[in-house]
């Protein structure tokens, strides 16, 4: 506890640190008379970057009290009675489960996490990943409305979405059973006195947990917001997305453009139809709507912070490929 306390007191002063001298720096330029001209773009870069921050905020702070609330009152029994034994039938539930519970690719990855720190198999956690911010009504029927009303589209987004989820899962489960979670101050058992405790004491108890989780995953997103930021803001897509002839290369193109660009996917949409008179086929297209929800940069850091280097790294390359050549193959 003691060290938690000095941690955030080290971070809250470190910040509050940089503030004061930032607004020293603006009142001598002001008293000075001078004027301080800053360039367009790093006023864009500040736009974006707050922009990125706002979109993601309310979903990371959502899925940090549901990781509160989990860790509090989802007990470990709760949870073997719950996932089947069998890794198919595993991961075939989560990928379900995930259809049906709306979620960012920012705010799941705090979620996942305390499901797997609780017992969760971690090929059922990937399966429940990788739908839960793709498959859900918020983002096909933004998806249905973004391309005019064509259902096409955003059938195709997600049947491919789930036998991407399906896949990856499925082949995790062959090199990782259970754990792959970085320990963390947060990562505090919750006594069994606990959940006997008067309900107002556990939820005092889960906003404790949510509080911890928030400070431990916001940094990671803040990281990743600033390179998306950057790299929207200073790397230039029209010259990348010249080279529309070759299937396979505007494939490629448009999911790293959909890894950059770090997109919510609640909105990637409406950018992916306004690329759409740029090629002959819809096929880099389903690339970006459905590897950008699984797999950007901002979340890479935020898996980063909350699971090991080699499984995150393996997540990744499994992601990458399998939505490279399902896409290929269905559309």
């Amino acid at each position: 506890m003691l060290k938690r306390a000095e941690s955030y007191l080290t971070e809250i002063t470190a910040t509050v640190i940089f503030f004061i001298i930032g607004y020293l720096f603006y009142m001598s330029l002001k008293m000075s008379g001078k004027t301080l001209l800053i360039p367009d773009s790093i006023l864009i870069y500040n736009t974006v970057f707050v922009s990125i921050l706002i979109e993601a905020l309310p979903f990371v702070l959502i899925g940090v009290f549901v990781s509160g609330a989990i860790q509090v009152f989802i007990t470990e029994d709760h949870i073997r009675r719950l996932i089947p034994k069998n890794p198919f039938l595993a991961v075939t539930s989560s990928c379900v489960i995930g259809v049906m519970f709306p979620a960012c690719e920012c705010g799941i990855v705090p979620i996942v996490r305390r499901l797997v720190a609780k017992g969760v198999p971690i090929y059922a956690g990937v399966g429940f990943l990788l739908t839960s911010p793709l498959i859900n009504p918020v983002v096909i029927g933004s998806t249905y409305m973004a391309f005019g009303n064509d259902g096409k589209i955003a059938l195709l987004r997600m049947l491919i979405g789930f036998i991407v989820a399906m896949i990856v899962a499925i082949v995790i489960s062959f090199f990782f059973k259970h754990g792959q979670v970085r320990k963390k101050v947060t990562d505090i058992p919750v006594s069994k006195e606990m959940n006997r405790a008067p309900l107002t004491n556990r939820i005092k108890e889960a906003c404790r947990h949510s509080i911890d989780e928030f400070f431990g995953v916001a940094k990671f997103l803040v990281m990743g917001a600033l390179l998306a930021a950057f790299v929207q803001t200073y790397v230039s897509t029209g010259s990348l997305l010249g080279i529309t002839e070759d299937l396979v290369t505007s494939t490629l193109i448009m999911m790293g453009l959909a890894y950059v660009l770090s997109l919510c996917s609640e909105a990637d949409a409406f950018i992916a139809a306004s690329f759409r008179h740029l090629f002959p086929t819809t096929t880099p297209i389903l690339a970006f709507l459905v590897y950008g929800p699984m797999l950007d940069l901002k979340n890479t850091f935020m898996l980063m912070g909350a699971f090991k280097f080699r499984f995150v790294i393996t997540l990744m390359f499994l992601i990458t490929v399998t939505v490279f050549a399902i896409v290929l193959l269905i559309a």
